[in-house]
């Protein structure tokens, strides 16, 4: 359950406005597989097709575009090497992915291709000493007027106090893992990253699954999903324990 500190610090979210996040599956990074790249526009009308919901990768270009890329160097999924922060988006538009006609694209390209069909998770990443405003300032600029149902996330709090502050009608995330690998470890940690984040939802570990404070805030109202669900097995876990499945591979019914 919630510990006394996380019931000051939580409150409830609005369920008008956070309902519908509990009612898809999301394609992670879209519906990639081989020759259909993870984060590519390709994908990602595969999952429109299929009536999933989308979730997506931003790393920021060197001239400040949001760009649908998970990793900070290109090396695992092109032909060229070194941070993707060194070029501009034009130049990241000139560069396909791996055994793949497809070319990276920016956030502003996908937005018409789903239209409002289905919905949006819009993932910023972010790592220590990274000037992660200007990533949400370019979300917050490529999703100026779009009318079809979004929210952003993130790992790092500062995400969702950025867009309360700057873009509040945009619902906002935290995502957490609790492992060896994750980021609130400790219950301190935790306590700071939900004081600062004060987010709409969460988006949880799959393999982190069941979990005390999870389930009070699900208690309380407020949506989480899980990531990522890619098995038979992890689909199962998820699906007792979240409201909705961030999900890739087998993990797709």
């Amino acid at each position: 359950m919630l510990s006394r500190l996380d019931r000051l610090i939580v409150k409830a979210p609005d369920p008008e406005r956070v309902g519908w996040l509990g009612d898809w599956t999301y394609a992670h990074r879209g519906m990639h597989s081989p020759g259909v790249p993870e984060n590519s526009l390709a994908g990602f009308a595969l999952a429109v097709e299929r009536g999933l919901g989308i979730e997506c990768d931003i790393q920021r270009s060197r001239d400040g575009c949001a760009m649908l890329v998970h990793d900070w160097e290109l090396d695992r999924l092109t032909a060229v090497s070194g941070p993707l922060a060194d070029h501009t988006a034009e130049e990241l538009a000139q560069i396909a992915f791996l055994d793949s006609e497809h070319m990276l694209a920016r956030l502003d390209d996908l937005l018409p291709i789903v239209d409002g069909k289905v919905p949006i998770l819009v993932e910023i990443k972010s790592r220590r000493g990274y000037d992660v405003a200007r990533s949400c300032e370019a979300v917050a600029a490529a999703l100026v007027g779009y009318a079809g149902r979004h929210a952003v996330m993130s790992f790092d709090p500062r995400v969702c106090a950025w867009f309360a502050r700057n873009s509040p009608e945009t619902i906002r995330g935290l995502v957490m893992r609790e492992d060896e690998i994750g980021m609130t470890q400790k219950a301190w940690q935790r306590h700071v990253a939900l004081w600062a984040a004060r987010p709409e939802f969460i988006a949880y570990h799959v393999a982190a699954l069941p979990n005390p404070m999870v389930a009070g805030l699900r208690e309380r109202g407020m949506p989480v999903l899980t990531w990522t669900v890619n098995s038979p097995a992890t689909r199962a876990n998820g699906s007792r324990h979240a409201d909705a499945l961030i999900a890739e591979g087998d993990g797709l019914a």
